[in-house]
C-alpha cells in the first residue's frame, strides 16, 4: 500500500491537482463523447451519459490493471534485486495504485448520476463483489503477464495494442443491442462480462447470472494457469529483470 501510494505521489510530484488530472481528463472525454454519440445514436443524453460514464470508469480500471500488470516486475527491478520480499507484493502495488485511481474516477459517475437522477437502488451493492472479482483477476493477470513480460519485453506493447482494439469492440460507448448478431462476438469477449457485472449495478440494474458465471470461470481458469507458470518460473525473475 505504501509503495503504491508512493507511485502515485511520484507520478504527480509538484502538481497542484495530483491524480485528479486523470479524473479531469476522463471527465472531459466523457462529456465530449456523450454529447457527440448521443446525437449520432439518437439516444437521450439522460440515458446515455450515465451509461457512458459507468462504462468508461469500469474500463479505465480494467485496462490499467492489465497494462500496469505487465510492468509489475519490470518497473520494480531495483527492489527485486535488492530486497528480500515476496514477489507478489509488486503486483499488490499495482492493484492498490489502480484502486486509488479508480476511487478518484468514480466521482465522475457520481456527478453524472446525480445530475441525471439515476435511480440507484440496493442492486448497486453488487458493485462491491464485482469490484473484488475484478481485483482478483487483476492479481493473476499481474502475476502471469508480469512474469512473461519480464522474460519477453515485447509483451507489454503487444498487450497495450490489443487493449486498444478491445476498447472499440467492447460495449463501452455503444450498447450491445446496436450490434446485429452480437451474441457470439460479445460472449467471446471476456472483458464484456467484467464490464457488465460492475457497470449494471452502478446504473441500478442487476447483471445476468450468465455474466457472473463466465466471469467466475475466467477467474478460476486464469488463476490455475497463473499459478502454474508462477510456481515454475518465479525463481528466474531476478535474472530476467
Amino acid at each position: 500500500m505504501t509503495i503504491g501510494l508512493h507511485d502515485i505521489r511520484q507520478r504527480y510530484r509538484r502538481s497542484t491537482l495530483g491524480p485528479f488530472w486523470i479524473t479531469i481528463s476522463m471527465g472531459i472525454m466523457i462529456a465530449a463523447l456523450g454529447a457527440l454519440y448521443s446525437r449520432i445514436f439518437k439516444i437521450d443524453p439522460a440515458e446515455y451519459l450515465p451509461y457512458l460514464a459507468a462504462g468508461f470508469v469500469t474500463w479505465g480500471m480494467i485496462s490499467s490493471l492489465v497494462n500496469d500488470g505487465c510492468q509489475a516486475f519490470n518497473s520494480s527491478e531495483n527492489l527485486i534485486r535488492q530486497l528480500s520480499a515476496p514477489l507478489s507484493i509488486y503486483v499488490y502495488r499495482v492493484l492498490w495504485s489502480n484502486l486509488l485511481t479508480a476511487a478518484h474516477n468514480i466521482w465522475i459517475f457520481v456527478a453524472v448520476a446525480l445530475w441525471f437522477r439515476v435511480d440507484i437502488g440496493w442492486s448497486s451493492l453488487l458493485a462491491i463483489p464485482a469490484m473484488l472479482l475484478i481485483l482478483l483477476n487483476g492479481l493473476w493477470v499481474g502475476l502471469l503477464l508480469g512474469l512473461l513480460s519480464a522474460r519477453f519485453r515485447d509483451i507489454p506493447m503487444t498487450i497495450q495494442s490489443i487493449m486498444q482494439v478491445l476498447f472499440f469492440i467492447t460495449p463501452i460507448f455503444w450498447k450491445p443491442d446496436m450490434l446485429p448478431g452480437r451474441a457470439l462476438l460479445l460472449d467471446a469477449n471476456p472483458f464484456y462480462h467484467f464490464v457488465v457485472i460492475l457497470r449494471d449495478p452502478l446504473l441500478g440494474q442487476i447483471p445476468s447470472g450468465d455474466h457472473w458465471l463466465i466471469a467466475i470461470l475466467i477467474t478460476l481458469v486464469g488463476w490455475a494457469i497463473a499459478l502454474l507458470f508462477y510456481t515454475a518460473y518465479r525463481w528466474r525473475l531476478a535474472y530476467w529483470v
